[in-house]
């Protein structure tokens, strides 16, 4: 069982930044739709932060970062804040404490981090590579929504363990990916320690033609990151928008969140499956 001491910390430090106006957590609605499930579709009811309208904001907000959304230090090389912005309580950030590049590569150091709050408290983790696959800040961090033991990551998590047991029952030559877009998907085998991280992503970033970090000083492609404690999926993006839907890396996890622009029609006739498709790279067998 993990600790959670830094997600407890997480909640009680938002009550806090909330009282004194700098968390502004977003109201949203549920939309119920039948046709696009298995996704899960919000309605933003707040104002469209700046994060999420189009061009984003060009001031770095992590150098320096907002002390009141601190919720601890890892060493001298990173800091797990608060999301200024979120749509669930204790929506987590890993960032660096200096400035690295979010769309360089994830470094060793990166990933040992990931590591020792991935020790604390479980959940779904995703990175947005640039602005094309959905950052909306140039500074590195990856992301945490933490979750209770036994609770499903994100609405898509049954889809990624059946493709996953799917692979295990049928000969590699034999293995056809299921999404029509450009992603890779590995079982996970070190939940805790992170360890397995490194090598998946390296491994993955190689079969998408992203690069590697020996050959090439930052990733070829936009792309996606998406892991739990039992797999972990890279996604090669090609655009960030479509329909009105801003599209990060929680897309792909099965979390839809529409605005003002966002075009539902468009979502209701073609579905969700088809709004992922719009922004991957094709699929390249």
């Amino acid at each position: 069982m993990r600790s959670e001491l830094l997600w407890r910390r997480a909640l009680q430090r938002s009550a806090e930044a909330e009282l004194a106006g700098a968390l502004v957590p977003l109201a949203t609605e549920l939309l119920e739709l039948p046709q696009i499930g298995p996704f899960v579709l919000r309605r933003l009811l707040s104002a469209t932060p700046k994060h999420l309208r189009q061009g984003g904001p060009k001031a770095n907000p992590f150098l320096p970062w907002e002390g009141a959304l601190e919720v601890d230090r890892l060493g001298s090389g990173h800091v797990v804040l608060l999301n200024k912005y979120p749509v669930q309580p204790g929506h987590l950030l890993l960032i660096t404490a200096d400035w690295q590049p979010q769309a360089g590569w994830i470094r060793p150091e990166d990933w040992q981090a990931v590591g020792h709050l991935a020790r604390d408290t479980a959940g779904l983790w995703f990175f947005n590579s640039s602005a094309p696959a959905g950052a909306s800040q140039p500074h590195r961090h990856l992301q945490l929504l933490p979750r209770r033991a036994g609770e499903a990551s994100c609405p898509l998590a049954a889809l990624c363990e059946a493709q996953l047991q799917q692979q295990l029952q049928q000969r590699q030559w034999q293995w056809q990916w299921q999404w029509p877009w450009a992603y890779r998907i590995s079982r996970r085998h070190d939940p805790t320690g992170c360890s397995d991280l490194p090598d998946l992503y390296r491994h993955h970033a190689e079969q998408l033609g992203l690069g590697s970090p020996q050959h090439n000083c930052q990733p070829l492609h936009p792309y996606n990151l998406l892991f739990d404690d039992r797999w972990l999926l890279t996604v090669r993006r090609s655009r960030e928008h479509c329909a009105g839907f801003s599209i990060n890396a929680l897309a792909f996890a099965g979390y839809l969140l529409a605005t003002e622009k966002s075009d539902l029609s468009w979502l209701e006739q073609q579905g969700p499956w088809q709004l992922l498709q719009a922004v991957a790279s094709p699929a390249t067998g």
